[in-house]
């Protein structure tokens, strides 16, 4: 249920932040980089972190879409900065072409393979299709590994495998429609036109799994989707290793000296995938312990980086995650608008003032709390309070 807040309202964009479309924040200018395919080789990586450094605050998010995001961007420096990604090829022909690529793929990718054609067949076919005017944060998701990754991760129309081969599935649905590699772009722009002709964003907003809701997939979708596969943990991979970024967030400087070991895969789980590295040694901001419990929590970038948040919050929930008992989550969140963590946590702390938090259980931000008006001091000195009648 959602409660009745008397802190003022957070401001919903109904977008996110690109290169070309900054949004402005308390530290500055944010600006959002959608690399393609979710890599970047040692030297963009490195010429990245410059950038941060040259043209911001040296502080780098890694987004739940695995995004990387340039923080504290001046007025004066924006211009420079984006000549800068453009060089590096990050840059889109405009605004609408950069909204519509909004595509993650699965960092397991390998070079020809079905994940891999595909989201360059479709990031092709959507820079090329000005006609398609989606909403700002409709996105596709391709995920044709041996099982899919990609589910937890918000997107609206996605390409997985399936017993059938790949299978093409609205958000929402549990059923969807066998394509090929060489027919799976078009089809999934061509579910995107349906999106728009059912009035799924009549207004200018709306996603997939509400049209879903109201009015089910297409005739046509009748396959039932594949099992999944559970979310992936720190570590060595197939791939080489992931390593965890406390609230998904690096300096400029250690992102530089991480990609002297290796090129970078993007995920949407705080997570960086260094390609074929193995046993990393510690460094700065990095995690790599899998059971860290600094992994169960979500926390947003909290006040002064945000306009939005009524409190500063990243020390609160650094100390409060050793306290969290195992396998459950807790989300940090400035507003009732929940950013870092949309859906449903275990454990909600959500602002309402300096130093005063509502609790939420099996909720989210934005849902009734349990308590209301903790301090932080009050949850330092008896982090119990988190968790009792929950």
């Amino acid at each position: 249920m959602t409660k009745i807040s008397t802190s003022p309202s957070p401001k919903v964009y109904g977008w996110c932040p690109g290169a070309l479309r900054p949004m402005r924040s308390g530290d500055g200018l944010v600006v959002r980089i959608r690399t393609p395919l979710g890599r970047l080789s040692q030297s963009q990586a490195q010429s990245v972190a410059a950038l941060s450094q040259t043209h911001g605050n040296g502080r780098v998010d890694l987004s739940a879409r695995a995004n990387l995001q340039l923080r504290g961007i001046s007025d004066e420096s924006y211009p420079l900065l984006i000549e800068g990604l453009r060089q590096l090829g990050f840059i889109d022909a405009n605004t609408e072409a950069e909204a519509r690529r909004n595509l993650l793929l699965t960092p397991f990718w390998s070079e020809g393979d079905d994940s891999h054609v595909i989201a360059s067949d479709l990031a092709r076919k959507l820079a090329e299709a000005s006609d398609l005017i989606l909403p700002g944060k409709f996105g596709f998701a391709v995920d044709c590994g041996a099982a899919p990754v990609l589910s937890d991760t918000a997107a609206d129309i996605r390409l997985e495998r399936a017993e059938g081969g790949i299978l093409l599935r609205a958000d929402g649905a549990e059923t969807g429609l066998v394509v090929s590699r060489e027919t799976a772009a078009e089809a999934a722009i061509s579910l995107a036109r349906w999106f728009l002709n059912q009035g799924g964003a009549s207004d200018g907003r709306g996603r997939m799994q509400s049209l879903i809701a109201r009015r089910g997939p297409p005739a046509a979708h009748a396959v039932g989707r594949s099992s999944l596969a559970p979310k992936p943990r720190l570590g060595n991979t197939f791939k080489g290793q992931l390593v965890g970024l406390e609230f998904g967030q690096i300096r400029a400087e250690e992102l530089a000296k991480l990609a002297q070991s290796a090129p970078l895969r993007l995920t949407p789980w705080r997570m960086l995938l260094l390609e074929g590295a193995r046993d990393l040694a510690p460094r700065p901001g990095l995690i790599l312990d899998a059971t860290d419990p600094r992994l169960q929590v979500s926390a947003c970038t909290g006040a002064p980086g945000c306009l939005q948040a009524h409190a500063s919050l990243r020390d609160l929930a650094r100390d409060l995650a050793p306290a969290l008992p195992e396998g459950s989550h807790l989300h940090v969140s400035g507003c009732s608008k929940g950013c870092a963590h949309p859906a449903p946590a275990d454990h909600v702390l959500t602002a309402t003032g300096p130093d005063t938090f509502d609790l939420i259980h099996h909720g989210t931000a934005a849902d009734q709390p349990v308590r209301e008006t903790l301090t932080a001091a009050a949850l330092r000195a008896n982090p119990t309070l988190l968790t009792e009648g929950s």
